[in-house]
């Protein structure tokens, strides 16, 4: 039998657009930092995350109705922040951060997320809207 050393973590190298689109979709999202801290160590569902419930735990700026936080929440996967949480039956409903989504979170613990400008919410509009790949 082979024994296999369990090798440090490394982080992964991303280009400088890459992590600018991604900060850009993060800060102009609906979600505070608090949503992503938690979703470092555990996943959170789309119902504890919309409506609410969301407010109360310091997920969102606003109520955000089940479509519009699930929507949001797809936009980040397909910028890199994102994934949705697999069980054994299927995927759930619920989401965790990805690599990059970590080095984000870990860059602003302890602070809180820029304010964003117009230019950022303009820039992240017609990437949506036209899903440039970067």
């Amino acid at each position: 039998m082979t024994n296999i050393a369990a090798k440090s973590p490394k982080l992964l190298s991303y280009s400088s657009r890459t992590v600018q689109r991604a900060e850009r979709s993060l800060v102009c999202s609906p979600f505070k930092l608090a949503l992503f801290e938690t979703m470092r160590s555990t996943s959170a569902p789309v119902k504890a995350i919309a409506g609410d419930s969301g407010v109360q735990h310091g997920y969102t700026k606003r109520p955000l109705s089940e479509l519009a936080a699930e929507n949001a929440l797809l936009w980040l996967i397909q910028v890199g922040l994102l994934r949705k949480e697999v069980d054994g039956q299927g995927i759930t409903d619920s989401f965790r951060l990805t690599p990059l989504g970590r080095q984000l979170v870990e860059q602003h613990q302890g602070s809180s997320l820029r304010n964003p400008s117009w230019l950022d919410y303009f820039y992240n509009a017609l990437e949506r809207w036209f899903r440039l790949p970067f």
